[in-house]
């Protein structure tokens, strides 16, 4: 299952596909008890799929049994014991994908000549994504974070290992080749190395980038390299040997002590802009802002979801089935913000006060 979307791949996703492009969306759940709904939930869903296939009098006979066996084997690809809080399966003839998201998705199934990203890029909005780097004299390696947690990243030739020949501190030491590893040549070379592997890595995949190590590992790092001046440090050692949970931990607080000084900023930026008159709130007013590219920063609260529909001119309240219903609107105006420049945060449930959820400042 994927989860990492790179802006490669979302144009990839965005491609035009012979028609039918089918993107199945359900929402699913990381803990028990609810998570055992899922598997049925499902199935039925692509049941679901497969009936409008047969229903679409465009769709032949040949076009149809093709994207049924790929929506069975992205089914068959599906691990539920590692969902996160939504699924999105996407098929067309020859190709498929399966897709978990760490924000929840209406459930639904939509026919067209391309996937339908919205929901992904929202919940990768969502999820703030960022990369750690451990460093040490003898390995780099690479973690990708998310929400909670943090997993090992096996990209751009990471991890990285000395080799043996060239790190031996315990002999350099014994016959006073080298007064400190982190004063070695060797080491400075093996941790401009990592630098130049991780800046490739950051100019296809931005993200903001957190370097961990002990004290003069984390001085020859930023001597060794350009990076360090971008990145935030956190003096812990040994994570380059480390688990996922002490990785985690050791940037947990950093990050708790980053979101809470970004949602006091969003909150002095929308304040300000009341005074300013660029003020806008409401999901029918940033709808329409988001559409013609005025946003330029978007607040959403974590859980914000409403569903409206659209009479024409504005959009309206209306209920979860209704044929006219859009389920995903807030992911769609985030999709909308992000593709046109807008800043886009999440912040806490009820941080944005008196405001239904949703705010943003204009730029004009």
């Amino acid at each position: 299952m994927e989860h990492d979307l790179s802006p490669a791949t979302l144009a990839e996703l965005r491609r035009p596909r012979p028609y039918p492009a089918v993107s199945v969306l359900t929402p699913t759940h990381r803990r028990e008890p609810d998570n055992a709904q899922d598997r049925v939930r499902l199935r039925n869903v692509v049941a679901a799929a497969k009936k409008q296939l047969e229903d679409d009098p465009a769709v032949t006979r040949e076009r149809r049994a093709e994207v049924c066996r790929e929506l069975d084997r992205a089914l068959a690809e599906v691990d539920l014991t590692h969902a996160e809080d939504g699924l999105a399966i996407f098929a067309a003839p020859g190709e498929h994908q399966v897709w978990t998201l760490a924000r929840s998705v209406p459930e639904r199934v939509v026919l067209s000549d391309t996937f339908l990203t919205r929901n992904l890029v929202a919940a990768q909005a969502a999820e703030r994504p960022f990369w750690v780097l451990s460093v040490a004299a003898d390995r780099v390696k690479l973690w990708s974070g998310g929400v909670d947690r943090v997993v090992e990243e096996h990209l751009g030739g990471f991890p990285l290992d000395r080799p043996a020949e060239d790190f031996d501190p315990e002999r350099q030491e014994r016959i006073g080749d080298a007064p400190s590893t982190f004063r070695d040549e060797g080491t400075r070379r093996f941790l401009r190395d990592a630098d130049t592997a991780m800046a490739g890595i950051l100019r296809t995949r931005p993200r903001p980038l957190y370097v961990t190590g002990p004290e003069p590992a984390l001085s020859l790092f930023t001597e060794a390299g350009t990076l360090a001046a971008g990145a935030v440090l956190v003096p812990h050692g040994g994570l380059a040997h480390g688990t996922p949970e002490a990785v985690w931990q050791a940037v947990r607080q950093v990050l708790d002590d980053e979101a809470r000084g970004s949602v006091e900023a969003v909150a002095r930026e929308l304040d300000a802009a009341r005074g300013r008159k660029d003020f806008a709130a409401g999901v029918d007013e940033l709808w329409e802002s988001a559409h013609t590219g005025r946003v330029r920063l978007l607040a959403v609260e974590e859980n914000f979801k409403v569903t409206m529909r659209d009479d024409g001119e504005h959009l309206l309240p209306a209920l979860d089935g209704d044929l006219d219903a859009r389920e995903d609107i807030v992911d769609e105006i985030v999709e909308q913000c992000l593709e046109t420049g807008a800043d886009v945060r999440f912040v806490p449930d009820g941080a944005l006060g008196d405001v239904e959820g949703i705010a943003g400042v204009l730029r004009y």
